[in-house]
């Protein structure tokens, strides 16, 4: 029972993950229907740049987590006003693919601005691992799950009930209504790039001290947030959660039960095949569009 329960501690811990890194695709994906594949880069660099701050420089954790927000959040805009807004042909696939160029020039500039070593930053304080018998919950595992909670309230509440979620929908659903409407686009996609970025280096910086601090890790960010946000329903918070933590669930369990080789496959066929039955995600809603 004991070692059931730890492997649940274990499952909703990389769910969190997940999830996280889910709610910065739909931020996106709701303001502009593009796919932001360099959004792993923004948790990497959160990661990176606190990391660095704190063990190189001595910066208190609270600060190093501020700067490097700020810095990710610079580079979000960036991306999104002077790279995908001046595209020539600005379709989907395009700034889908600007988003993976970027994403390569991002992990560039991390090699080149703080190294290749892999860094390992401290838990954050204020916290006390929560110890049961053999049982236990790391305290950096609480904070993350505090952080998920936050943001997806947060954002579930921007959508849902804000003048400026609503403002960010009615762009992404039909953008010259929108315009028509008094409703600047690319504002809108901006402060989602914004979000998105903010977010994610947040979420980066707190996911570092269990997981190390390295430029590679945002293709492993990538590729199971937007796993986790194509199950849950893209563009739903809640849904983003649901399907982190359904992935880290199968995971942990497929490793722990079964055998570690295959626990990714696992995991992403379950992804395919709720695809196959429910294209739009379990939480999402199939849109109905005028021919």
């Amino acid at each position: 029972m004991d070692q059931l329960l730890q492997n649940a501690i274990s499952a909703l811990a990389a769910g969190a993950i997940y999830s996280i890194a889910a709610l910065g695709f739909g931020v996106v994906y709701n303001a502009t229907k593009v796919m932001n594949f360099a959004h792993g880069e923004f948790l990497m660099m959160g990661a990176l740049i606190s990391a660095a701050l704190v063990n190189s420089a001595g910066v208190q954790v609270v600060l190093a987590v501020a700067i490097a927000s700020v810095i990710v959040t610079l580079l979000g805009i960036i991306l999104d006003r002077y790279v995908i807004q001046m595209a020539v042909r600005k379709t989907v696939l395009t700034a889908v693919m600007i988003t993976i160029g970027a994403g390569i020039a991002f992990r560039g500039l991390m090699v080149v601005t703080v190294g290749r070593d892999m860094l390992f930053p401290p838990a954050f304080e204020g916290i006390k691992t929560v110890t049961v018998g053999s049982i236990y919950l790391p305290s950096q595992v609480i904070w993350i799950l505090l952080l998920l909670a936050a943001l997806s309230v947060a954002l579930a509440y921007l959508f849902s009930s804000t003048r400026l979620g609503k403002a960010m929908r009615a762009a992404s659903d039909n953008p010259r209504a929108a315009m028509l409407c008094g409703i600047d686009i690319r504002a809108m996609s901006l402060v989602a790039f914004a979000i998105a970025a903010s977010t994610g280096a947040l979420a980066g910086a707190f996911v570092a001290p269990i997981s190390s601090a390295f430029y590679e890790s945002g293709l492993f960010f990538g590729l199971k947030g937007f796993a986790a946000a194509m199950l849950g329903g893209l563009g739903n918070p809640i849904g983003a959660v649901l399907g982190g933590m359904l992935i880290g669930l199968i995971e942990t369990g497929s490793a722990g039960y079964v055998t570690s080789v295959f626990k990714d496959a696992i995991a992403l066929g379950l992804l395919i095949l709720v695809l196959i039955v429910k294209p739009d995600g379990l939480l999402g809603r199939a849109e109905a569009k005028r021919v």
